[in-house]
């Protein structure tokens, strides 16, 4: 009922009174947005040439999913992140079903079957952006709600995992490098939350010995396993492969970077955006060092360190378990993603389908990095509101007190 009565009386004039929560992370998201529309609008001009489309209706499109996303940041903060609990567990029992009809019957595109369409207005998602949401809701509630035996490996360690491999195991077919970042994020958020690190090594061990198992059997028997033959074929090139060649992805995105320097050759003055494969998006990092040079590519990533370290303070702040681990482990996943991003870009890590939040074109996912971010704000917003709440009863309290004394001393004074 608050969050209609917020709806049926806002006004744009008083848009920035009822916006609360972090300044800092309201402040990084506009600035990335921004940029991102910058970088649109100069590394859609192939794809507008191919499809016969002009540069402009790549931005106005972006305008519009960036729009959303700033709509659904904003309502999402405004609901009090107690609730999220409760959605946790429902949204999680949404997203196994889906992650199953994806592997079955989604849209298959390179061996790989990720995405699905939405009935009626013809939108495709990745069911995986949902799942990441899901699953460190879950795990934030569960870690809340166990944390008096937090050390029991029955009590507490399976009923937090289980459902973590689950989620892992069915993104894994179609998208390792999502996979692998959600389960990172998970262990990450289980060490935080003071799980035993014997059952944190554990799960890593367990998982290597079956990787292993699984890629030794695929490479003596020669079998295709999924594609689990990509994933080889991407680490041999990032290697250099057996003629020790760069592939064509990693060679376009050096060159990108060497030809953009330090201040790079200016907006607008790409070349390499019609040879680089998904230059909005896989690629994008690399065409925004070749037109604004590694200076700008270093801002944003002090930007994305920045983020992250804002929902560590949110989360040393937090009174409540819950929102505490929901808004450390949101914030960890966004960042991980992004140096993920920025790693392959440069060729730190073997290549991978991985967005920059805020920045890539897409729009299913920045609705559901706008989403995750609007949660990281309400539990920002509501522990502000808490803390002065506390700060108001604290000041009343030394008030009445001073009152009370005042009052004493008066009588003691007053003659019989």
């Amino acid at each position: 009922m608050a969050l209609i009565e917020e709806i049926e009386s806002f006004q744009p004039a008083a848009l920035v009174a009822k916006t609360k929560g972090d300044r800092s992370i309201w402040l990084i998201v506009i600035l990335l947005t921004l940029f991102s529309c910058l970088t649109i609008y100069s590394s859609t001009a192939a794809l507008a040439y191919k499809k016969s489309q002009s540069t402009e209706h790549y931005l106005m499109q972006q305008f519009v999913f960036i729009g959303l996303g700033l709509g659904i940041m904003y309502f999402s903060h405004l609901i009090h992140y107690k609730y999220y609990s409760m959605f946790a567990k429902l949204l999680l029992i949404l997203t196994i079903p889906l992650l199953l009809y994806t592997l079955i019957f989604g849209s298959h595109v390179n061996d790989a079957s990720r995405w699905i369409k939405i009935p009626l207005i013809g939108l495709t998602f990745q069911t995986s952006d949902l799942a990441k949401l899901a699953i460190i809701m879950y795990t934030a509630r569960m870690l809340s709600r166990k944390q008096e035996i937090i050390k029991d490996f029955k009590q507490a360690f399976i009923p937090i995992m289980w459902p973590i491999v689950v989620v892992f195991l069915l993104i894994l077919p179609a998208n390792l490098s999502t996979a692998c970042i959600l389960l990172f994020t998970c262990l990450v958020l289980l060490f935080i939350g003071r799980v035993s690190l014997k059952h944190i090594a554990l799960v890593g061990i367990v998982g290597i010995l079956l990787a292993s198992s699984v890629i030794g059997i695929a490479l003596i028997s020669g079998a295709k396993v999924g594609r689990l033959n990509t994933w080889i074929s991407r680490v041999k090139d990032f290697k250099g492969g057996e003629k020790k060649e760069v592939n064509y992805q990693t060679l376009q995105a050096n060159i990108a970077i060497a030809r953009g320097g330090i201040t790079g050759v200016g907006p607008g003055n790409s070349t390499q955006r019609n040879f680089l494969p998904h230059a909005d998006s896989d690629f994008i990092y690399a065409m925004i060092i070749e037109e604004y040079g590694i200076i700008t590519a270093v801002i944003l990533l002090i930007l994305y360190l920045l983020f992250l370290f804002r929902c560590i303070k949110i989360f040393l702040k937090c009174p409540g378990a819950f929102g505490a681990f929901l808004a450390v482990g949101l914030g960890f996943a966004l960042t991980i993603q992004a140096f993920m991003h920025m790693a392959v870009n440069v060729h730190l890590t073997p290549v991978t389908g991985v967005t920059l939040p805020f920045i890539s074109m897409g729009g299913t996912s920045l609705m559901f990095t706008s989403l995750a971010t609007g949660i990281i704000l309400s539990v920002s917003k509501h522990v502000d509101e808490e803390q002065l709440q506390i700060q108001e009863d604290e000041a009343k309290m030394n008030e009445s007190n001073k009152t009370k004394e005042t009052e004493k001393i008066i009588e003691g004074q007053a003659p019989f």
